[in-house]
């Protein structure tokens, strides 16, 4: 009796290992809560539980297809036009080692969409946020890049998946395909989030899908 429930245990760790390393990526240090939605509308809809900032989309798994991961273009960016409200699109971008800056940034001077700031106990309320991160390509004062976004969700929270990008990167000199999707609700001007997917395309690495709210 004894040893079967000793057999028991063993194979409850075992499971429990294997189903942790499963959803843990390599170049992160926890996974997110888990949401099984990816539509643009579904992530619109979506309201702040007080909780999780950061949550996971399809079970982390980046939506990329295999033209998506193509490396036929070499190293390129792309950012959306402004819609009718002036409001910033997805951008997207197959980065690498030769695309990341060897300048200091400039101080930002546009001011995206629902750019109204003021003073919290933490500081200013809202950031100027890059959808790709200046440490990735050097791009700055692009109103196709910019949007207003919260402290939080600029640093800690996008900065964090930017950095495990940026350090993938530099430890590899591989490439990763890269977007970041501002989840805009009907007609308001500040994103209620941003989706950010990853995937790295010569190995398996690094990849990670996750919105985060743009909340404080």
């Amino acid at each position: 009796m004894k040893k079967f429930i000793i057999s028991i245990l063993i194979v409850i760790i075992s499971g429990t290992v294997a189903y942790k390393g499963d959803i843990i990526p390599s170049f992160g240090e926890k996974s997110d809560p888990l949401l099984n939605v990816s539509q643009k509308s579904e992530l619109a809809s979506l309201e702040y539980d007080y909780k999780n900032q950061v949550v996971t989309v399809n079970a982390n798994k980046a939506e990329f297809t295999e033209n998506d991961l193509s490396l036929a273009k070499g190293s390129w960016q792309h950012f959306s036009p402004l819609d009718g409200l002036n409001r910033v699109g997805v951008a997207n971008a197959m980065l690498s080692k030769d695309m990341m800056p060897t300048e200091e940034r400039e101080p930002l001077y546009v001011d995206p969409t629902g750019w109204k700031n003021k003073k919290v106990p933490t500081g200013w309320l809202y950031n100027r946020c890059h959808l790709i991160g200046f440490q990735l390509t050097g791009e700055n004062n692009n109103l196709k890049n910019l949007m207003t976004g919260t402290r939080s969700l600029n640093t800690p929270a996008m900065l964090l998946y930017e950095n495990k990008v940026a350090d993938y990167i530099k430890q590899t000199k591989n490439h990763v395909r890269y977007q970041v999707k501002p989840i805009f609700r009907n007609n308001e001007l500040v994103a209620r989030g941003v989706q950010m997917m990853a995937k790295s395309v010569e190995n398996n690495q690094l990849e990670f899908n996750v919105y985060i709210f743009n909340i404080e």
